[in-house]
């Protein structure tokens, strides 16, 4: 029987982490805390919803965060087989968004960047799947229709948030959120990381 070879896979890694309830209440208290200063935001992808500004990454609660989450990237990384030695992955840039009922975000993909992350603090049910589009260009201009969706021709792929999960994915990912069409809260914590060269 032949098989395909994936020649362009794109990757999109979810992890669940363990004891994630400790540094999920740390962070909600300190992005409510940022929201408190800061009631308007800032408008990017997001409809109705609360867009923090860039944390301060020198704060303790940032840098707790991303201790967490820091062996999950390295795992990411060595998946990639990206070579350490001469380079270096630094976090750039990390906020929050605050997704009430009704509230969405647009399609749009994180530039300059290599890799993107979405950490979910809070997660009801139905408030909203983060959902992924194919980056190649010839489907937008030509698909044949399927029988049935599958990994070979989906063109659109979601995932629903899960308080304690993780999701990376390349920066270069087109990616919107749903509306929220719970009563409560969907807050998740994004960041961007670069991988550049050592000085």
């Amino acid at each position: 029987m032949t098989k395909p070879n994936l020649f362009f896979p794109t990757p999109v890694w979810t992890t669940n982490l363990d004891n994630y309830k400790t540094i999920n209440e740390q962070m909600y208290n300190y992005i409510k805390s940022n929201k408190k200063n800061d009631e308007v935001g800032i408008s990017k992808s997001n409809v109705k919803g609360w867009h923090s500004n860039d944390f301060n990454l020198n704060d303790k609660d940032p840098q707790n965060f991303i201790a967490f989450i820091l062996p999950t990237i390295e795992n990411v990384i060595n998946d990639m087989n990206w070579e350490k030695e001469k380079q270096t992955a630094k976090i750039s840039n990390m906020w929050a968004i605050i997704n009430t009922g009704g509230s969405a975000n647009l399609r749009h993909q994180h530039g300059n960047s290599t890799i993107s992350g979405a950490y979910y603090v809070r997660a009801p049910q139905d408030c909203g799947d983060i959902v992924f589009y194919d980056p190649r260009p010839a489907p937008v201009y030509s698909y044949p229709n399927v029988k049935s969706v599958n990994l070979l021709n989906a063109q659109v792929n979601g995932i629903s948030p899960v308080e304690g999960a993780l999701i990376l994915f390349p920066s270069f990912l087109d990616h919107s959120v749903n509306e929220n069409r719970s009563n409560e809260e969907r807050i998740v914590i994004s960041f961007n990381i670069r991988l550049s060269m050592k000085s």
